[in-house]
């Protein structure tokens, strides 16, 4: 017999047991004798046995498997917010004896992908998702929630929505742009202008909103031809940036960028119009990037905090002065 070829029910044979007590055994229940539990660990061991993926589904098991789903990948994997959330995830996961199941998906309108993806709920090939990059109200998402199945998003407006199979964790956004503000103020700057985000994600609309009111604390006007729009990413951050560069004409004396990574496209642009940064304009990103303290000249990045269906759930991150 070859060993990839045996089932279950030729190990409880070997082992003098049940199939029921193989079953056990394989799924750590704490109701099996030591002495037992050694001996049918020992045949598996022996004939390299791997229980069958389909059955444990068939018997209404768990995969110990979670879907990481990654929408918008270009943004994801240039945000260091969502990076260190993506890190932090997988470990937490393998810590507790889950692993994780990773899908990029590059168009939620594209009926072949969602489907692909539904496929791996309906099937039961993991006990829950995660999403990451999806626009607000993300219609399979929705979908996903309605019909009962486990999911985790993060960056979300959940308006007051907590159904039970639902756990949306969000940055501190507004904390986040009042601290950059004050910071700014607090060197002096009264005319700031702003990068904003993605308008369709969570932290878009949040980190202009939350700058806005940060400004009107400090009596400061927000003037509308300083209001940039982009993206969350480097590519964004530059061709916006360059863009405004020649329409305006007037400057601000900083710029404050919704992330790192748009900070760093930012002066890119700058440098391309022979601004010196920060000589002729300062400018201020949100989060840390891990390269933005070898960014020549050096990019002001400030705390924020990570926020799960308002719950305080991350320690402050660091600021460079």
């Amino acid at each position: 017999m070859k060993k990839s070829d045996i089932n279950s029910i030729e190990i409880a044979k070997i082992a003098g047991v049940s199939r029921s007590t193989v079953s056990r055994v394989i799924n750590n229940y704490p109701n099996v004798p030591k002495a037992t539990r050694d001996k049918v660990m020992q045949v598996i061991e022996q004939y390299k046995y791997s229980p069958n993926f389909s059955a444990r589904i068939m018997s209404g098991m768990k995969t110990q498997t979670i879907g990481l789903f990654m929408i918008s990948p270009e943004e994801v994997f240039h945000d260091s917010l969502t990076t260190s959330l993506i890190t932090g995830l997988i470990e937490s996961a393998s810590n507790q004896g889950y692993y994780v199941l990773t899908h990029i998906i590059r168009n939620t309108k594209d009926q072949d992908i969602v489907r692909k993806v539904k496929e791996t709920f309906y099937q039961q090939r993991i006990d829950g998702g995660i999403f990451i990059g999806a626009a607000n109200h993300e219609t399979l998402i929705e979908e996903l929630i309605a019909e009962g199945y486990f999911v985790g998003i993060i960056d979300q407006n959940i308006e007051g929505r907590y159904e039970s199979n639902r756990v949306v964790c969000n940055f501190g956004n507004v904390q986040g742009m009042k601290q950059g503000v004050d910071y700014l103020a607090g060197l002096n700057h009264r005319k700031i202008a702003f990068i904003t985000g993605d308008p369709l994600r969570c932290s878009g609309p949040e980190k202009l909103e939350g700058f806005k009111n940060a400004m009107v604390s400090h009596g400061l006007e927000v003037d509308s031809r300083w209001i940039i729009p982009s993206d969350f990413t480097e590519k964004g951050g530059y061709s916006s940036v360059r863009q405004w560069l020649k329409t305006v004409y007037e400057l601000p004396t900083a710029i404050f960028a919704c992330n790192d990574s748009v900070a760093f496209g930012a002066l890119a642009a700058l440098k391309e119009a022979d601004l010196i940064v920060p000589d002729q304009i300062s400018l201020i990103g949100f989060d840390d990037h891990a390269l933005s303290s070898r960014i020549q000249p050096g990019i002001n990045v400030h705390p924020c905090r990570f926020y799960g269906n308002g719950t305080y759930i991350d320690q402050q991150h660091y600021r460079s002065d």
